[in-house]
């Protein structure tokens, strides 16, 4: 069923304002659309510029509505590296990066249930453990999975479940390899592919230090017991690991693949900028991974590039990002499209 929104990036209005780190999610009930951003961080990428704002936008609109700003258990003036999913025809927000007015910040464990229909929320109970900057994937009109994330001053390879029927929490097989943050990821049937981020290490002073992690890898869910899960290695797409990409499920030539977008090959802050004051360009590069052929397919880079996304949206087969950290770290308000072109091997 179409969704309602044309299939191009210039007939989806601009955000109010421009917004980057915050989620985009998108579903369709009884026919009618609905496209959501919460939270993010605004302009100035500065922790002050970190909001808790809501817009959502549905057919026959010409620009997006104000909605009732996302709560906080945490008092937290705004939130970031969120993670969610759709469920149900609902959005769950799970978890993210916070800041109060009296300047405390951490990882936050609350998490909500959006209804785009009542525009209201509802309170999940907190995940065991508080992550920023998860994976998280809906199964079987039951399940989220939230893949690791970082955890207050590290990261975790953590695989927390929650059960929607039961409402309660419970742990999966944890991620092999490195324990990361900033990855990306998809879920087709039983199967997950997840890949890149950055782990945390520790310098010859000491010091903690950030690195990308070139690493792939794929797990598939049992079907008699939804916490187990096979985790195995898989190839790397070949390019350089990059943190704060897209990743999303999508037909390509009648086959179901996941498609890797943007982000970018050096972990920043939130203006954009590294440690050592080397500010950081999002990538343009696409990779597309045949779950069938079980190989990484070449593909066309995106016509723009962007980084510091925590979600794409498909809408009517074509893939779309809204806002993010365009070149020379500028966040963007407008919705980007990208076309996936395959390129002989």
């Amino acid at each position: 069923m179409a969704s309602g929104f044309a299939a191009a990036a210039t007939d989806i209005p601009p955000l109010p304002e421009p917004v980057s780190n915050q989620l985009v999610l998108h579903t369709s009930v009884r026919g009618q659309p609905y496209l959501a951003s919460f939270a993010g961080i605004g302009a100035a990428k500065t922790a002050a510029a970190m909001h808790n704002k809501v817009w959502q936008l549905s057919s026959g609109q010409s620009n997006w509505q104000n909605i009732a700003v996302l709560p906080t258990a945490s008092r937290v003036n705004g939130r970031i590296a969120t993670t969610g999913v759709v469920l149900n025809k609902q959005f769950f927000i799970l978890g993210g990066y916070g800041q109060s007015s009296d300047g405390k910040s951490g990882t936050l464990a609350d998490s909500y249930r959006f209804s785009p229909v009542t525009q209201s929320y509802s309170k999940l109970p907190d995940m065991p453990v508080a992550v920023d900057e998860s994976v998280a994937f809906a199964h079987k009109d039951r399940y989220i999975y939230l893949l690791a994330g970082f955890h207050n001053s590290g990261a975790v390879n953590l695989v927390q479940l929650f059960d929607n029927f039961t409402q309660k929490w419970s742990q999966a097989t944890p991620l092999p390899g490195s324990a990361v943050f900033g990855h990306a990821g998809v879920l087709v049937g039983n199967e997950i592919l997840f890949c890149d981020g950055v782990k945390t290490t520790i310098a010859a002073d000491g010091k903690q230090q950030f690195e990308t992690e070139a690493a792939c890898y794929l797990g598939n869910i049992s079907d008699k017991n939804a916490n187990n899960i096979s985790w195995r290695p898989a190839p790397h797409h070949g390019g350089k690991a990059r943190t704060r990409q897209g990743a999303i499920a999508v037909e390509v030539n009648g086959e179901t693949m996941a498609a890797f977008i943007g982000g970018s090959e050096t972990p920043y802050h939130l203006n954009g900028v590294t440690d050592d004051g080397k500010a950081i360009e999002p990538s343009s590069a696409i990779y597309l991974y045949s779950f069938k052929q079980q190989k990484w397919l070449k593909a066309a880079p995106s016509e723009t590039a962007v980084m510091d996304l925590r979600s794409l949206v498909l809408i009517d087969g074509e893939i779309f990002s809204i806002g993010g950290m365009l070149a020379g770290q500028q966040v963007g308000n407008t919705a980007i499209k990208h076309k996936i072109k395959l390129l002989p091997e």
